[in-house]
C-alpha cells in the first residue's frame, strides 16, 4: 500500500512541477502585447541605456510587439527590421536611427467582412502607378518595390472598393487581412435591351448605343466597322451598299449627323463608302438616335451617330494592329503621367501595292460593275484598258489630362483621306480619259469637362474641321479639262450643363454656335465655264430640357426645345423653335411603351452629282441653303414603340411618321427628267419596324421586318405626287450567331423589294432628236421596279493568346455568299450618235475577305 501511495504522489508531483514550468517555456514565444513603437522604443532607451533618432511622423502610426524569448537588443531590432521595413543605423555603441525605406515589400489575404471567406480574383492596383495584381485562389497577394507613401485599392465585383495606406498594411508586422464589405443595392427596374449581339444596346431614350470593346459578331463583318453595323438595326439601310450613303427611315444620307468625339465629320467613308473611315478599336461607344433626340443636337434631319472614343485615363499600356485584304491599321492607349494619357489610331490602305481578290471586287463596284446596254438591250462591247492607283489612309489621336478632381481636359484630331488616280484607254478609238480625285478630311477638337459640385456639372466643346474634294478630269480628246472643288470649313462652340434638382428631376441647358462656310468652284476649258460659289451661315442655339423619372423607373421623360437663330451672311435671317419629346413608361410586368417626337432643321446638305463627267464615280458635294435655290430642310417626326423581354427573348414593335420639306431634286439623286430642274417640294414617310430576337448563353437568332411608304410632293411637278428614291416598301433579315469556346460564327440573309427608278417610253417616241442634244422622253416619275435585293453574308472569328499578355484572333468574311447579281441602281444616257444607252449598277459579288489582329 505505501508503494502505490508513493507513486501516486509522484505522478502527482510529476504533473505539479510540469504545469509550473511548461507555462513559462511557452510563454518565451509569446509576443507582448501590441504598444506604440515610439513608446516601446523608449522603453529601450531606458532598458539598454542607448539613444534612438527618428522622425515622429514617420514612426507614428506604426504599433510592435515582441516575442518575449528575444532579449538582446540586437535581436530586438534586427526583429522590428524585419516586420516595419525600417532601417535602423547604429551609429556608435550607444547612438541609433530610425530610417523609414521608401519603397517596400507588402502582402496579405482579402476576405469576406461577412463571412471571412477569401476573395480569389480581387484587383488590387497601387494607385497612382502601374503596379497591379490580383489575389489567387485563397484571396492571398504579394507586391514588390511598392511606394510606402501611397495607397492599395482593392475591388471586386460584388463588394464596395476598398482602400488601405501601405503603412496600415505594414502595421501588422506582416501579411494583413483586407476586409472588403458586400456591396448592396436597390435595383430599379431593367429598361435597356441587349439584342443582336453582345455590346448592342437598346436603351431608355430609345437611342441604340453600340459597346465595341463587349461587341460580339454580326453576319459579313469581321471587325466591328462602326457605319456597317448600324446598318443591321431595323429602319437604318444603304440602298447601294456603302457606309457614305446609310439612309434611316428613308431619308439621305447627308441628313445624318454623325459626330466623332463632338466634331462633325463631313467625310466618313474609304473606298469611295465601301469602308468606314473610323477606327472601331479606339472607339469606345457609338450612340445611334432616329427619333425623340435631346435639344442639345441640331442639325440631321433623318438621325444622330455619335462616336465616342474612350475617355478615361489608363494606367498600363494597351494597344492592337492587324490587317486584312485591305488595309492595315494600328492604335493604342498611352499613360504618360498620372494625370496625362495619349490614344492614337492609324490605318492606310495597301491597295496601291497590293493587289487582292478582295481589292479586285470593291474596285469593280465602284468603276467597272456597270453593265452598258443599248436600246435592243445589246450588250455595248467597247475594248477599255484601265490602269488605277488609288490608296487610303486616316489617322486620329486625343490627349487627355485630368487637371485635378473636378476637371478634365480633352483635345481630339483626325485625318481622313482617299486618293485616286485613274486612266481609261478606249482602244477602238485610241482616246485616253484621265482622272484624279482627292478627298480629305481634317477635324481638330477640346473639351473641358468639369463637375462642379455632386449636382452640377458642364461641358465645354470646340471644334474646327475641313473638308476638301478636288478632282480633275481630262477627256479622252485632250482639249476639254474639268476642275472640280469643294471646300466646308467649320468653326463650333458649344456649352452644355447639366444639374440635378433632386433624385428625380435632371435639367440640362446650353448654348451652342456654329459657323460653316461652304465653296463650290467649277472650271471647265472647252467650252469655257467658270462657277465660283462661297456662302457663310451662322447659327445661334441656346436649348433647354429637363427630364423626370420616378422612383422604380416606371415612368422616365424627357422635354425639351430649341431654338435656333440662322442668318446667311446678305441673304436672309430666321428664327427656328424645335420642340422635342422622349417618354417611357411601363404598361405591364416586362412590357414597356414610347412615345417619341422631335422638329429639326439643317442648313447644310449634299447635291449629287450624276453626270457621267468622271467614270460613272458618283461625287457629292455640300452647299449651303440660300432661303430661294435651296430653303432649310425641317423635319417633323413622331413615334409610338413597344417593348417586351422576358426569358432571353426580346420583341420591338415601332410605327412612326415622318415629313420632310425643303428637299431639292438636285439633292435626292434624280436621273429621270427632274435631274436638273432644281424643284423644291418635300417627302413624307410611313412605316413600321419590327425586331424579334432569341438569345442563348451562346447563340443568338433574329429577324427584323421595316415596311415602309416614302413619297415626293412636289408642287411644280407633273405629277406631282410620286414614290421617293429611296422608297423601299419591304425589308427582311434574318441571322443568327454562335460562339463555341474561342470561335463566333455568324450567318444572315438581307432580302428587301426593288428600288424605283424611270424607264423611257416605249417605241419611238423614247428619244426626243429635235433638240440639241438629245434628250430621252422618260415615263411617269419612279414608275418601275428594280428586282428584288438578296444577299446572303458570312463570317466567322476565332480568338487565341500569343502569350499571357497577348490576344490574337484571326477572321473571315464572305459577302454575298451565293454571288447574287442584285441590281442597286438602273438609268439611261444618249450617246453621240443619238442611241438610248442602258446602264445597270450592280451589287458587290462573292467577296470574300481575311483579318488577322493582334491586342495586347
Amino acid at each position: 500500500m505505501q508503494k502505490i501511495c508513493l507513486r501516486r504522489y509522484s505522478y502527482l508531483l510529476l504533473w505539479f512541477f510540469f504545469f509550473l514550468y511548461f507555462p513559462k517555456s511557452i510563454a518565451q514565444d509569446v509576443q507582448d502585447r501590441p504598444m506604440a513603437l515610439v513608446s516601446y522604443i523608449k522603453n529601450l532607451e531606458d532598458r539598454f541605456n542607448v539613444k534612438f533618432s527618428y522622425i515622429n511622423e514617420d514612426l507614428d502610426n506604426f504599433t510592435i510587439s515582441i516575442p518575449k524569448n528575444l532579449i538582446a537588443l540586437d535581436d530586438i531590432l534586427n526583429y522590428i527590421e524585419k516586420k516595419l521595413q525600417v532601417d535602423i543605423e547604429k551609429l556608435d555603441e550607444r547612438y541609433y536611427s530610425f530610417i523609414k525605406i521608401p519603397n517596400v515589400a507588402v502582402c496579405g489575404t482579402v476576405l469576406d467582412n461577412f463571412a471571412e471567406n477569401t476573395v480569389p480574383g480581387a484587383t488590387v492596383e497601387v494607385v497612382g502607378t502601374a503596379i497591379a495584381t490580383d489575389t489567387d485562389a485563397k484571396g492571398f497577394f504579394t507586391l514588390e518595390n511598392v511606394p510606402r507613401n501611397k495607397s492599395l485599392k482593392f475591388r471586386y465585383l460584388g463588394y464596395t472598393t476598398q482602400y488601405v495606406t501601405v503603412d496600415e498594411i505594414l502595421k501588422n508586422q506582416g501579411c494583413a487581412k483586407i476586409l472588403m464589405a458586400q456591396h448592396y443595392e436597390k435595383l430599379k427596374e431593367v429598361i435597356v435591351y441587349q439584342f443582336l449581339t453582345t455590346g448592342l444596346i437598346k436603351e431608355k431614350d430609345a437611342s441604340i448605343t453600340l459597346n465595341t470593346a463587349d461587341f460580339g459578331i454580326l453576319p459579313g463583318l469581321i471587325e466591328p466597322d462602326i457605319l456597317q453595323t448600324v446598318q443591321a438595326l431595323p429602319g437604318i439601310k444603304s440602298i447601294d451598299e456603302t457606309v457614305s450613303d446609310i439612309n434611316v427611315r428613308g431619308g439621305t444620307n447627308d441628313q445624318n449627323l454623325i459626330l466623332w468625339n463632338g466634331i462633325k465629320m463631313y467625310q466618313s467613308g474609304h473606298f469611295f463608302g465601301l469602308i468606314s473611315a473610323f477606327n472601331p478599336y479606339l472607339t469606345d461607344k457609338i450612340t445611334v438616335i432616329k427619333n425623340g433626340t435631346p435639344s442639345e443636337y441640331g442639325d440631321g434631319v433623318s438621325s444622330v451617330i455619335q462616336m465616342e472614343t474612350n475617355n478615361s485615363l489608363v494606367n498600363n499600356f494597351s494597344g492592337g494592329a492587324g490587317f486584312n485584304f485591305i488595309s492595315g491599321d494600328v492604335f493604342g492607349q498611352i499613360p504618360l503621367t498620372e494625370k496625362i494619357g495619349f490614344q492614337f489610331s492609324a490605318r492606310r490602305s495597301s491597295t496601291d501595292f497590293l493587289k487582292t481578290p478582295t481589292y479586285g471586287n470593291f474596285f469593280d463596284r465602284a468603276f467597272q460593275d456597270s453593265e452598258v446596254t443599248n436600246q435592243n438591250n445589246i450588250s455595248v462591247d467597247e475594248e477599255i484598258t484601265r490602269d488605277e492607283n488609288f490608296f487610303f489612309y486616316d489617322f486620329s489621336g486625343k490627349f487627355l489630362y485630368d487637371i485635378d478632381k473636378k476637371h478634365k481636359l480633352r483635345l481630339s484630331f483626325i485625318t481622313i483621306a482617299n486618293k485616286l488616280e485613274y486612266s481609261e484607254t478606249n482602244l477602238d478609238e485610241l482616246e485616253t480619259t484621265r482622272s484624279i480625285l482627292e478627298q480629305i478630311n481634317l477635324s481638330i477638337g477640346g473639351q473641358l469637362l468639369t463637375k462642379w459640385t455632386d449636382r452640377f456639372s458642364s461641358n465645354l466643346n470646340v471644334y474646327y474641321s475641313r473638308y476638301n474634294l478636288d478632282s480633275q478630269n481630262r477627256f479622252g480628246n485632250q482639249i476639254q479639262l474639268l476642275f472640280q472643288n469643294n471646300r466646308v470649313l467649320e468653326t463650333a462652340i458649344k456649352l452644355n450643363t447639366n444639374y440635378t434638382i433632386n433624385d428625380n428631376v435632371v435639367w440640362n441647358n446650353g448654348y451652342q454656335y456654329i459657323e460653316t462656310g461652304i465653296i463650290n468652284t467649277t472650271n471647265l476649258t472647252q467650252p469655257p465655264f467658270n462657277s465660283d460659289v462661297k456662302g457663310v451661315i451662322r447659327i445661334h442655339a441656346p436649348f433647354t430640357e429637363i427630364g423626370y423619372s420616378t422612383i422604380d423607373n416606371k415612368f422616365i421623360g424627357k422635354t425639351g426645345f430649341r431654338l435656333n437663330y440662322i442668318e446667311n451672311l446678305g441673304t436672309f435671317s430666321k428664327i427656328i423653335v424645335e420642340p422635342r419629346l422622349n417618354l417611357n413608361f411601363g404598361l405591364a410586368n416586362h412590357l414597356r411603351a414610347e412615345i417619341l417626337g422631335e422638329f429639326k432643321s439643317q442648313t447644310t446638305n449634299q447635291i449629287v452629282d450624276l453626270e457621267q463627267n468622271f467614270l460613272g464615280i458618283e461625287k457629292r458635294r455640300w452647299i449651303l441653303s440660300d432661303d430661294n435655290m435651296l430653303p432649310i430642310t425641317k423635319s417633323k417626326q413622331g413615334s409610338i414603340g413597344l417593348n417586351y423581354e422576358k426569358n432571353s427573348i426580346y420583341l420591338g414593335l415601332e410605327g412612326f411618321y415622318k415629313r420632310v420639306d425643303g428637299i431639292s431634286t438636285s439633292t435626292q439623286g434624280f436621273q429621270n427628267q427632274n435631274q436638273f430642274n432644281g424643284e423644291i417640294g418635300s417627302y413624307d414617310v410611313r412605316g413600321m419596324e419590327f425586331l424579334i430576337n432569341k438569345k442563348g448563353i451562346n447563340y443568338s437568332t433574329w429577324l427584323s421586318y421595316t415596311y415602309n411608304k416614302n413619297d415626293y410632293d412636289f408642287d411644280s411637278l407633273q405629277p406631282n405626287n410620286f414614290p421617293n428614291n429611296l422608297d423601299i416598301t419591304h425589308t427582311i433579315s434574318l441571322a443568327g450567331t454562335y460562339t463555341h469556346k474561342d470561335l463566333k460564327i455568324g450567318l444572315g440573309l438581307n432580302y428587301r423589294t426593288g428600288r424605283p427608278f424611270t424607264e423611257p417610253q416605249d417605241g419611238d417616241s423614247a428619244l426626243n432628236t429635235s433638240v440639241f442634244p438629245a434628250r430621252i422622253n422618260f415615263k411617269s416619275p419612279n414608275s418601275s421596279r428594280l428586282p428584288e435585293y438578296l444577299r446572303v453574308d458570312a463570317s466567322a472569328i476565332y480568338m487565341f493568346k500569343l502569350n499571357r499578355g497577348i490576344k490574337a484572333s484571326a477572321g473571315v468574311s464572305l459577302l454575298n455568299l451565293t454571288n447574287r447579281n442584285n441590281s442597286l441602281n438602273r438609268y439611261y444616257r444618249v450617246t453621240d450618235d443619238n442611241q438610248i444607252e442602258t446602264v445597270d449598277n450592280t451589287s458587290l459579288g462573292f467577296t470574300p475577305n481575311v483579318s488577322l489582329r493582334v491586342s495586347y
